[in-house]
């Protein structure tokens, strides 16, 4: 990845199937009942119909290691969840939207300070500069492919911004 470049992009309001696991390392753990449940149900076959997002929920803090990460895919309204899978109503909007390699970003001297990906703190930054106020909504992380090996793996992360 070379320059850090922003844009404006309006997520829809969707129905999206959850998948959540909590402890030290949550995603592998949220991805795996995802996959479980969606990859059978062609859900995951292409990204571009069904996309993938991802947050963390609850967010780390410094006095515990372990946190919650969920893990989302966008569904028929009409779909029936599975076990460990919830259906959710999402709102969309408004994202500032910029892209990392999360394998870059985990081994960064930022992330290793900070304990956050700096993509999303450039992001934060850009909004600041640009005057963007940060909406309410969800802020996501959206892997190009989620099925790529880790350092491989492309995020495009989604801050909230008000229209």
């Amino acid at each position: 990845m070379t320059a850090f470049e922003v844009r404006i992009e309006r997520l829809p309001p969707m129905t999206v199937a959850s998948a959540h696991a909590y402890g030290e390392n949550p995603e592998r753990a949220a991805w795996q009942k995802l996959e479980a449940w969606a990859g059978p149900l062609g859900l995951l076959d292409d990204p571009a119909i069904h996309p993938v997002f991802g947050f963390n929920n609850p967010d780390p803090s410094p006095d515990r290691q372990a946190y919650g990460y969920e893990f989302w895919v966008a569904v028929e309204p009409d779909c029936e969840a599975g076990p460990g899978i919830e259906l959710k109503q999402f709102e969309g909007g408004l994202y500032a939207v910029a892209s990392c390699r999360l394998a870059d970003e985990m081994s960064s001297e930022f992330f290793l300070r900070e304990g956050y990906l700096e993509a999303w703190q450039k992001l934060l930054d850009w909004a600041t500069e640009q005057q963007r106020p940060l909406g309410s909504h969800q802020a996501l992380e959206k892997p190009r492919d989620p099925a790529a090996p880790a350092d491989e793996l492309i995020l495009d992360l989604y801050l909230p911004i008000e229209d």
